[in-house]
């Protein structure tokens, strides 16, 4: 292979790559698919109640349940916008407080509280905000609860949001379409239209062709993965480390997309292939949506390794040096298939 030729390849099929609509699909669906999740399917799963407050005499509660992590308040100027708010579930709950409140409680009066629940707020959202009310009236009162309650967590540290668990599933579309489709589709399409044979009569071989289309399919595998996870804000706290995991996976991701059109003689059996190898594809991101699940039968499937190096990093914290055996397990795997590909590429222009 000679680097020239293979630079000439590649931005050949990158002048041409927006022209196919293997690309533009590649470039949309993951970007569509985090739309969807986060504008259709937002309040499903936002993982903190989301609480108004109107307070007329400028309460020590409201300093005190602003400052709760575990719930997002909102200051609102009048209980009519209050009450408007929580109709209409743009609040899990709201509560107006009366001017002197703080002074009544501490006098042992019982001052009017009207308290707002929205119809389809969940029901544990509403203990959170109706047990979190308590206490804190209690504290201005003067008072302390009975018992002292302390939550312990046995799991695996902060709880995962069920918007971290889909980041997987939203990244397959990225890997797949990108860094499998790209690469094979352009493979295939140069196969029916038989300009690979025009090609192969210049100076290019084979392996330089195929060499451009895998690296054209790192390339757009990467680029299109970041810019997913960054929409979806799951690049994780070390950003090196996940960048790092990204273009290992992007070229496993592209060889096994190279593979794949050497396998297809045309598009329909290159859409045979990627269907019928769909839930082998994208069966790995279940267990990250049912953790409860066994997670030995998710490292049983080979791409397990290729989304398994990006989730730890996402969910855990981990470095590039955690996850330094997936990857190497991901190197394994690029090995295998460069053999494939070699034994496939001496034979695909007798076959064609």
């Amino acid at each position: 292979m000679r680097i020239a030729t293979i630079a000439r390849l590649f931005r050949k099929d990158a002048a041409l790559g927006p022209r196919s609509p293997f690309v533009l699909v590649a470039v949309t669906i993951p970007i569509a698919v985090t739309l969807v999740i986060q504008l259709v399917f937002g309040d499903l799963i936002e993982a903190k109640p989301r609480f108004a407050l109107v307070d007329y005499g400028n309460s020590a509660f409201s300093r005190a349940i602003a400052d709760i992590d575990g719930i997002v308040t909102t200051r609102l100027d009048d209980a009519d916008t209050l009450r408007r708010g929580v109709r209409a579930h743009d609040f899990d709950g709201g509560l107006v407080l009366p001017s002197g409140f703080d002074r009544a409680v501490q006098s042992g009066e019982k001052p009017p509280l009207e308290i707002y629940i929205s119809g389809e707020s969940y029901a544990v959202d509403r203990l959170v905000l109706a047990v979190n009310t308590i206490d804190l009236i209690r504290d201005i009162e003067g008072r302390t609860p009975p018992v002292a309650v302390e939550i312990v967590d046995l799991g695996r540290g902060d709880p995962i949001s069920l918007s971290t668990r889909l980041v997987p599933l939203i990244a397959m579309y990225a890997f797949i379409m990108a860094g499998l489709f790209v690469p094979a589709s352009s493979i295939v399409e140069e196969r029916e239209r038989h300009t690979l044979h025009a090609v192969l009569t210049t100076p290019a071989s084979l392996a330089d062709v195929l060499a451009a289309k895998a690296i054209l399919g790192i390339v757009l595998t990467f680029i299109m993965t970041t810019i997913t996870l960054a929409l979806n804000r799951a690049l994780g706290p070390d950003y090196g480390s996940m960048l790092g995991v990204l273009a290992m996976t992007s070229v496993f991701w592209a060889l096994l997309g190279v593979l794949v059109g050497l396998l297809a003689r045309s598009s329909q059996a290159l859409f045979a292939i990627v269907k019928g190898a769909g839930l082998l594809l994208f069966a790995p991101v279940v267990f990250y949506i049912f953790p409860q699940w066994p997670q030995w039968i998710a490292q049983v499937i080979p791409t397990f390794w290729a989304i398994d190096p990006l989730w730890r990093i996402l969910a855990d914290g981990a470095s590039l040096a955690d996850v330094v055996v997936s990857l190497a397990i991901v190197a394994g795997m690029c090995v295998l298939l460069l053999f494939a590909i070699s034994r496939l590429a001496q034979r695909i222009v007798h076959l064609d």
